[in-house]
């Protein structure tokens, strides 16, 4: 079982950058919910990969939302959070809401839509107990989420968790945070992605539709999941 709970010391990070660190040997991103392809690109890459937890929430991102393909088209699964003044808040701080069952309302749109798809019954057993279990912290639940699905993946990444907020990380170390975003004017240019096409369970209907959470490619390709993600990164 692999140990993800790693801490980001600056002072030995640096030290280490002159004596062994290659450029952009690591990269720094926040934390998705489910996250999407262009998020998953990243950690097939960078042999560690540093998980913001000293920032602020940012409502409208992926940090409690993510897109799967439906029958009718995109579909945005959202996270819901506890009443309060969450862009303010540190993010570690954050409580899910659990008022409504919207876990169960997820799982079934994620069946529904990836039922058929040819690895969903793989996987999805690994999966499902994330959906039945209720955390209180949303970067507790995405955390957990994450590590599943990197295990999934058979994704040789170290995560490491940021001990505080730097505006720049050291060199070797390439700050990718708020890269990616659901909102295009929000986002930032990212010239090391570039979608790569797979058969998706709507692609006739709907045509390819690029960067959806990792699901998609999860369930639709399996085992030839990182391949695809290694030919994403340019």
């Amino acid at each position: 079982m692999h140990n993800y709970r790693y801490i980001l010391n600056i002072g030995a990070l640096q030290a280490c950058d002159k004596r062994n660190f290659k450029l952009n040997h690591s990269a720094l991103l926040e934390l998705h919910y489910l996250p999407c392809v262009q998020y998953f690109s990243k950690l097939a890459h960078y042999p560690v990969v540093y998980i913001e937890q000293q920032e602020n929430y940012q409502k409208g991102s992926y940090r409690n939302r993510c897109h799967i393909a439906g029958a009718n088209g995109i579909l945005r699964l959202s996270v819901p959070l506890r009443q309060g003044k969450n862009e303010q808040q540190a993010i570690r701080e954050v409580e899910i809401a659990y008022k409504e069952a919207w876990q169960a309302r997820h799982w079934a749109s994620i069946r529904s839509a990836y039922g058929s798809a040819p690895f969903f019954e793989y996987y999805a057993g690994r999966l499902q107990p994330h959906f039945e279990q209720q955390t209180i912290h949303l970067f507790d639940y995405s955390l957990a989420l994450l590590r599943t699905l990197i295990e999934l993946l058979q994704l040789d990444c170290e995560l490491r968790l940021t001990e505080e907020y730097v505006q720049e990380p050291p060199e070797g170390c390439i700050d990718l945070r708020n890269t990616i975003h659901p909102k295009k004017h929000r986002r930032k240019p990212d010239a090391h992605f570039q979608p790569a096409p797979y058969p998706q369970v709507f692609l006739e209907k709907h045509g390819f539709l690029p960067n959806l959470s990792i699901l998609d490619l999860l369930f639709c390709t399996g085992p030839q999941a990182g391949l695809i993600l290694e030919q994403t990164f340019i």
